[in-house]
């Protein structure tokens, strides 16, 4: 008999199947027992009663042991129709049950609340829980609505290398090791190099990439390892362009997650981000937002280079109540706290035409106008105090010609886990690395700082 998949039952009500499926849930009841089956499509009851022989098969079966059930597809009985559950109104009347594999009892319940030291010891198993199941199906959906909005606008999509003879960022803690014949190599900390070199081939490219930031940071904000979603793209006129590239990717990312995983919103009990009209979300300068907190709470932070993350969350809620967005640009950082191919405005000298895109309270994207002027770079690698050596590679672009051009990093982490409203990144993470793990953990210390 060929597999029926679960999602397909309803079709074949009255009719005999076979599905291969996980025990979820296992209920004896004297003569009867009940169980819940699981595979990768959807979920069903079944139901052994009046056939001693498959009963005493079914006394056999436990939670997450891996079955192979024939059964006969039956409507359920008014009374004890669930509205609240995939195909709450079919069971599975069943007629024959082959073991597949035995499972070892689990150590806890996978539908308690568990604290994040349990959720990640024990990742392997903790992901078979539905709560885990639907945030990284929402992640799945984002990297793939990611690509193909982008590929819808042209952009062409490339893979950057890991192991890099430069720090990009121009100051980012990286981790370094020797490579061959003694060479100083890293891993890299952002494809920012290489996505600047893309343009001048494809002029629009987009990466997903893995970077690498040796910050040793143990807050719930902060991973050692990270999936940057990357865009660059040329022939701009400043940084509002990214800007309104970037506000329809997320109306479009925003719009796939409603349409494939509403059931999964469901599960993490989250609503959609609230997204307004328009073709840019709302943004202000870094002074201005500063300003406006100030005038607000009282709290002066004018003077600071960078928002705090108290202030990023205040801006969030100001953005949402005021503004009706959950997502809220912030522009115009000092040139000392952007990277040195940051372009500098010309019209508010000191101040980068670059942003910040913050969503429900904390920063998910860092972006900007690049310079493409090699004279301008070549000055300002020396100010920062770099090994210009370091960068004739990619420095050969701008020798033969580069157009304006800018994009963004996206961290797919923090996106995902404020789609899904988890309060750990890491929870949003399959296999977290930090300065305390690297599946399991380094030290005994399970502590971590609190939140910054």
């Amino acid at each position: 008999m060929k597999r029926i998949l679960i999602k397909d039952l309803p079709d074949e009500s009255g009719n005999e199947v076979l599905i291969n499926a996980v025990v979820s849930v296992v209920r004896q009841q004297g003569k009867m027992a009940f169980f819940d089956f699981r595979d990768y499509t959807s979920t069903i009851q079944g139901v052994v009663f009046g056939k001693p022989e498959v009963l005493e098969i079914a006394k056999e079966v436990g939670e997450e042991y891996s079955v192979a059930v024939k059964g006969i597809v039956n409507a359920r009985p008014d009374n004890v129709v669930n509205d609240k559950v995939e195909n709450g109104d079919i069971e599975l009347e069943i007629t024959a049950i082959e073991i597949l594999n035995k499972s070892e009892p689990m150590p806890f319940d996978l539908a308690s609340d568990l604290n994040i030291d349990t959720l990640l010891d024990n990742r392997p198993l903790t992901l078979r829980r539905a709560h885990e199941q639907a945030i990284f199906k929402i992640q799945s959906t984002i990297v793939k609505s990611y690509g193909e909005f982008l590929r819808g606008q042209g952009f062409t999509e490339f893979q950057a290398p890991k192991i890099v003879g430069g720090d990009a960022e121009g100051g980012a803690e990286v981790f370094k090791f020797k490579y061959f014949k003694g060479v100083q190599a890293f891993l890299a900390s952002s494809p920012q190099v290489y996505k600047q070199i893309m343009v001048g081939v494809f002029e629009r490219v987009f990466t997903i990439a893995t970077a690498f930031r040796a910050e040793k940071s143990a807050t719930s904000r902060h991973l050692s390892e990270y999936t940057s979603l990357d865009a660059e793209f040329g022939f701009i006129e400043d940084h509002h362009d990214i800007m309104r590239m970037e506000t329809g990717l997320m109306r479009y990312i925003s719009a796939s997650v409603e349409e494939n995983n509403s059931d999964d919103l469901s599960v993490l009990k989250m609503d959609l981000p609230k997204i307004p009209e328009g073709e840019m979300f709302p943004h202000m300068k870094l002074r201005e937002a500063q300003e406006l907190i100030k005038e607000k709470t009282g709290k002066d932070s004018t003077a600071e280079p960078d928002l705090e993350p108290e202030d990023e969350r205040w801006l969030c809620k100001y953005a949402n109540e005021e503004l009706g967005s959950d997502f809220i640009f912030i522009t115009h950082y000092p040139v000392s706290k952007r990277p040195f191919y940051t372009y500098e405005d010309e019209n508010d000298p000191g101040f980068t035409k670059s942003f910040d895109l913050l969503f429900r309270g904390v920063e998910i994207t860092t972006g900007g106008q690049r310079v493409h002027d090699i004279e301008i770079l070549r000055q300002k690698i020396k100010e920062r105090g770099l090994d210009d050596s370091l960068f004739e590679f990619y420095l050969q672009v701008f020798r033969f010609g580069i157009p304006p051009h800018g994009g963004w990093g996206m961290g797919l982490e923090r996106l995902t886990q404020k789609f899904c409203d988890v309060k750990n990144v890491k929870e949003a993470t399959l296999f977290p690395r930090d300065i305390n793990r690297i599946d399991t953990l380094t030290s005994k210390d399970k502590s971590e700082e609190a939140e910054l």
